[in-house]
């Protein structure tokens, strides 16, 4: 008979037998059943080889179908997964793809949860595809891919609309930004290739081959094919995003080198339908090449960009925030008139300051005497608004504001949309802690002050009352189709609504942007257009250095196709900083319609020498 002490040590020792026995089953368990497909690809990728088949992206097509985004063919290499990789092996591939080794060993690393073959570099040179063949012999890890590369043809045309793309980062990938993508998958990163990302990106597929020791493919089988994403069709108009870039351009350097704004390097354009929404132009200057950041941007290009004072990869249409100026005197009158606080032939006198504060005048202390509504708005009086601001009061003010749509995003389709600012008691307690005074409620009442708004909602404004009365959200993409053309989908927009706006103070706006371009008005040059244009100038104060020059327009005046709003920052007066890239946007657009002849005298001179 054993004693008690033996007894409790074959206790122990079947205890740890069990244990140990339970710890084997249970490895063994996982590794059959959790691992055992990761472990069953490891022993195949001795021989096998699986490789991902990138889906080509959608194309997007302007209005008219001209391609702005398309796809070419390229060749990336690729590093198969492996335990660990010869030292030797990643130095020679660093010498001949010029990147570091920290680098590769930085995606090496990032991809360690992921079986699928790590994308080192794409669009590859003939000479360095010719370059690792040569050297394949050395490196069997390393395989040649043809991809194709996303492809901006016009470089900059467009570039804040469209965006860029670029690999998903594994801070993208953990925080699910990007559905169902994988280490490697190009995603879009800015604009339109962002938000219809999900649509543009396809299916990727896949083939498997086998390989001998030297990586060399022995035979191929059966392989996924990959599915093509869906096109975008926008409601951009090539021609026109074309003539407007190129002279907004033009122009800017015209303005630093006259000397009339030696500090005019920024500029944000927008026009678009009245009668829908949809956007004709987006140009935001300056602008950069989308295609310096499909291929991993380097470190020049990009302190070259992100160092520029202007910020070009700034969307300023719809982030940028401005003064709104005299253009803000539409809401200050649709008020007055709503509220009953003024006839439309009621003068008012303007003695160059208003006498309940008379340290705020016109500009340069001008008098313009006995004044009506039209007459204030072509001219752009501040006194005649002031003495409207103090009637509607800034409570009113701020809710008529906000039914044109000021202080809030306008729901365009695309990410980084700012909501501006509207003016009132309660935003500058928040800003300043301070109490609303007279002069607060008067600066509101022209534009200035705590108001703060982006051209597409000055877009949004003008629509309003070029149609008469309609809101409509603003949009970029008319319709997705199927890689064979066909209709998959009409993006989803929030019907047109009426704003509660009558449309007697609507026609009464409509009357006063008129006569802005006739003779008598702050830019009578637009009178010699072939059709009627409605406008309005505006000056927008810059704590930053000189004012911003903003002007707003519709046209024609009896049949409104066109909105167009222009803002050129530190431009000084609105009439000749950004009136002429308006005009020029009429001008284009007439000359498609066939109501001016295709080349006509050069006009924009005609512009600046009638304004001098």
């Amino acid at each position: 008979m054993l004693n008690k002490n033996q007894t409790i040590r074959l206790q122990t020792m079947l205890a740890l037998c069990l244990l140990l026995f339970a710890v084997l089953l249970g490895r063994m368990v996982y590794l059959q059943l959790w691992r055992g497909d990761y472990y069953s690809k490891q022993s195949d990728g001795n021989r096998l080889r699986q490789s991902k088949i990138i889906a080509p992206r959608g194309i997007i097509y302007d209005k008219d179908g001209h391609e702005l985004v398309n796809n070419l063919p390229g060749y990336a290499v690729v590093l198969q997964k492996q335990a660990d990789y010869k030292p030797e092996t990643l130095q020679r591939l660093s010498a001949l793809l010029d990147i570091p080794v920290e680098k590769i060993e930085e995606k090496i690393k990032d991809s360690a949860n992921y079986y699928e073959p790590i994308m080192l570099k794409n669009n590859l040179s003939p000479e360095m595809v010719t370059r690792i063949e040569e050297q394949r012999r050395y490196m069997p890890e390393v395989m040649l891919s043809v991809q194709p590369i996303r492809t901006y043809p016009y470089h900059e045309l467009a570039v804040h609309a469209l965006g860029y793309v670029g690999e998903v980062s594994p801070y993208e990938i953990e925080h699910g930004l990007f559905k169902n993508v994988t280490q490697g998958s190009i995603v879009g990163k800015t604009g339109l290739e962002m938000s219809y990302d999900k649509y543009l990106r396809g299916e990727d597929g896949a083939f498997m081959e086998e390989v001998d020791v030297a990586g060399s493919v022995v035979k191929h089988y059966d392989s996924v094919q990959p599915v093509p994403g869906k096109n975008l069709r926008l409601t951009l108009d090539y021609r026109l995003q074309k003539a407007l870039e190129d002279f907004t351009d033009k122009h800017l350097a015209y303005l630093r080198s006259s000397g009339i704004a030696s500090g005019a390097r920024a500029a944000a354009v927008v026009a678009l339908d009245p009668r829908s929404g949809a956007v004709r132009a987006m140009v935001s200057r300056p602008g950069y090449d989308p295609n310096l950041f499909v291929h991993g941007i380097s470190s020049k290009d990009w302190n070259k960009i992100n160092n520029d004072e202007s910020y070009p990869l700034n969307n300023k249409v719809i982030s940028g925030e401005y003064p709104p100026g005299s253009t803000f005197k539409i809401v200050t009158g649709s008020a007055a008139f709503e509220l009953n606080k003024v006839r439309l032939d009621e003068p008012i006198y303007d003695g160059g300051f208003h006498p309940l504060v008379p340290t705020m005048g016109n500009a340069g202390g001008e008098v313009l005497g006995w004044l009506t509504f039209i007459k204030a708005l072509a001219m752009s009086d501040n006194v005649y608004f002031y003495e409207l601001g103090y009637r509607v009061g800034i409570d009113n003010i701020a809710k008529y504001a906000r039914i044109y749509g000021f202080g809030q995003p306008t729901g365009i389709d695309l990410e980084g949309e700012s909501k501006g600012l509207v003016a009132s008691k309660q935003v500058k307690r928040d800003i300043w802690d301070e109490d609303w005074r007279l002069g607060d409620t008067f600066n509101a009442a022209i534009g200035q002050g705590f108001n703060l708004t982006t051209p597409i909602q000055l877009a949004v404004m003008l629509g309003i009352v070029a149609n008469g009365g309609m809101k409509y959200q603003p949009y970029l993409v008319d319709s997705i189709t199927n890689p064979d053309g066909s209709m998959f989908a009409k993006p989803k927009r929030a019907e047109g609504k009426h704003i509660d706006v009558s449309q007697q103070t609507i026609d009464y706006m409509r009357m006063g942007m008129s006569a802005t371009t006739q003779e008598g008005g702050t830019a009578s040059y637009f009178s010699r257009l072939p059709k009627p244009i409605a406008g309005k100038t505006g000056t927008a104060e810059n704590s930053h250095g000189r004012d911003h020059g903003l002007f707003v327009a519709y046209g024609p005046v009896d049949d409104p196709e066109l909105v167009v709003v222009c803002i050129v920052e530190q431009g000084g007066f609105g009439s000749t900083a950004a009136g002429p890239i308006v005009y020029k946007a009429f001008e284009e657009f007439f000359k498609e319609r066939g109501w001016m002849p295709e080349d006509p005298p050069e006009q924009a001179d005609g512009v600046r020498q009638a304004q001098q």
